[in-house]
């Protein structure tokens, strides 16, 4: 059995933590948890004790709890030990190396594996002290399960929330779901040069693509992934080849080739100007606006999926549309030759650098529609679907 020794510290979002206890129990986990005095001003250690089915141990200089289960021992147990939330305080303690309370000289007398979920206000996140203190704790070996986008306890829009108990049980111990598979994943949005200041782009956040990356390099792939330009992070264990525009993306892909499944999540411009400007193109008075003629831009899904010797066993597309969704889809599935193709619809400037998403979901065989969901879930349900045949595409499992 797995022992996980969870350090619940003060952040309103203390509550998931119970969530994830309910996850990890029903994985087979053992956990056993420390709550700080901050995590017990949201929880209690009674509705703790009773997920876990555990005592939950609180205080350093507690005599009966030292005696029963000591700070070395509940560290030296565990096969891995998570803070879930990990306030700004509890990060600022364990980057100094101080051990003032149970919590802080349980994870400094630890050998084993640490990860940190962060949970705060969004101008906390991004202080430079707490900057300071991610880096030095990642450069301690511990790894930090970044926190998400959207709306925060406080009311503000921003960086800070913690990450799913979901998506934290998944990097604790992930399922190799798809060890020794090699996934090939396009992301961001291209951009085709005007000249040196301008191009020709799109509202492509990249997250879709980043999400089902991180999500699968989780479940044990040898992932590649190709990014247009975009503001997310670099992924652990994800091989990032970074391009700029279509022809680049087109031949980055076709080096990667051969790959078991290939996932083409960019949005790739359709057209890039036949000849971008040496120079800035300046704007003068009574000037006629300047004339750009366009070439077509590869088409990298159809090549992929139509490759008469390197074509990868699953080819799957994404679609955005304005209008006419099932339609417009259902023919691009077949024009492109891909196996499942994602559809948006983008109407009213829907989807593009959202967390949350609407999928249509097309085989050959039929259409499903997904309910809205973050975009990480659409990651997750896509990994199911590989890693479980069904009647409505092909598994790999």
């Amino acid at each position: 059995m797995k022992n996980v020794l969870l350090v619940i510290s003060g952040s309103v979002a203390a509550y998931k933590a119970l969530e994830l206890i309910r996850l990890l129990r029903g994985d087979g986990v053992n956990v056993n948890a420390i709550l700080t005095q901050g995590g017990a001003e949201f929880i209690t250690p009674l509705a703790v004790s009773s997920l876990t089915g555990n005592p939950t141990y609180s205080d350093l200089f507690s005599l009966k709890d030292e005696v029963e289960m000591g700070h070395i021992q509940l560290s030296r147990l565990a096969d891995a030990i998570i803070v879930a939330p990990a306030s700004a305080d509890i990060m600022a303690k364990m980057a100094a190396g101080i051990a003032d309370n149970l919590a802080t000289a349980t994870l400094l007398a630890s050998d084993k594996p640490i990860f940190v979920a962060p949970a705060m206000n969004k101008y906390m996140w991004e202080h430079p002290a707490t900057r300071r203190n991610i880096a030095q704790l990642q450069a301690d070996g511990v790894e930090i399960i970044f926190p998400q986008e959207g709306e925060l306890a406080c009311g503000e829009i921003g960086s800070g929330r913690m990450a799913e108990p979901l998506e934290i049980k998944n990097q604790l111990f992930p399922a190799q779901k798809l060890k020794n598979k090699k996934i090939l994943i396009t992301s961001g949005g291209t951009q085709e040069p005007i000249d040196p200041v301008r191009y020709i782009g799109n509202r492509s956040s990249g997250l879709q693509g980043w999400q089902i990356a991180k999500v699968f390099a989780q479940a044990g792939a040898e992932v590649t992934l190709i990014s247009a330009p975009t503001n997310l992070p670099l992924l652990p264990n994800v091989c990032q080849i970074n391009v700029q525009t279509a022809q680049e993306m087109f031949a980055a892909t076709i080096n990667s080739l051969p790959v078991d499944i290939a996932i083409f999540a960019a949005a790739v411009a359709d057209w890039r100007p036949e000849m971008a400007a040496t120079n800035k193109i300046k704007k003068r008075d009574n000037a006629t606006a300047p004339n750009i003629k366009l070439s077509e831009t590869p088409d990298i899904l159809a090549y992929v999926a139509k490759h008469p010797s390197q074509r990868p066993d699953l080819v799957i597309g994404f679609a955005a549309e304005s209008e006419n969704l099932l339609e417009n889809a259902r023919q691009k599935l077949l024009r492109k030759g891909c196996d499942w193709l994602l559809a948006n619809d983008i109407s009213e400037g829907k989807i593009f650098g959202e967390l949350e998403t609407e999928i249509l979901f097309l085989t050959a065989d039929g259409e499903e529609k997904f309910p809205r969901m973050r975009k990480i879930e659409v990651a997750e349900k896509l990994l199911e679907r590989l890693t479980s045949p069904s009647p409505s595409g092909r598994g790999t499992g």
